[in-house]
């Protein structure tokens, strides 16, 4: 099992972060090659495969969880759900072969809830940014 299975409960093919570069109790950073193989591109567009807005969404999401799981902060058992997405721009198409560096600011964490906001880059293009709420339970 991969450190990045450890921390997080997700699993191929909903599992977007491939490695944790940063983590501390301010801020995350981590990485996801979206491969031609992730399986909405099939549909998401068959001539002009984009990662869906969504699915960017989610990747700084589950960059965030992993984060506070490395650090200790969120219990191994913890499964954390998202409640609210606020904030959100999308400002770039990611493509397929292309890695998606995302940054994220733990805003507020409690064993109850975690909020956070991210910024999603290609290369130094942002891609998307955002705010969310995750409620946090024991798995």
């Amino acid at each position: 099992m991969s450190e990045i299975e450890e921390l997080l409960p997700h699993r191929t093919p909903f599992l977007f972060v491939d490695a944790i570069d940063t983590a501390d109790k301010d801020r995350i950073v981590a990485r996801h090659i979206f491969t031609e193989k992730e399986f909405f591109f099939a549909g998401h567009f068959p001539e002009y495969p984009v990662v869906p807005g969504v699915i960017l969404i989610e990747t700084m999401a589950q960059s965030g969880g992993a984060g506070l799981r490395k650090l200790g902060i969120l219990p191994g058992n913890a499964l954390f759900f998202l409640a609210t997405v606020d904030k959100v721009k999308f400002r770039r198409q990611v493509r397929p072969g292309e890695e998606l560096r995302s940054e994220i600011t733990n805003l507020r964490v409690s064993p109850k809830m975690v909020k956070q906001s991210g910024k999603a880059y290609v290369g130094d293009e942002l891609a998307a940014e955002a705010e969310w709420m995750c409620l946090v339970s024991s798995g």
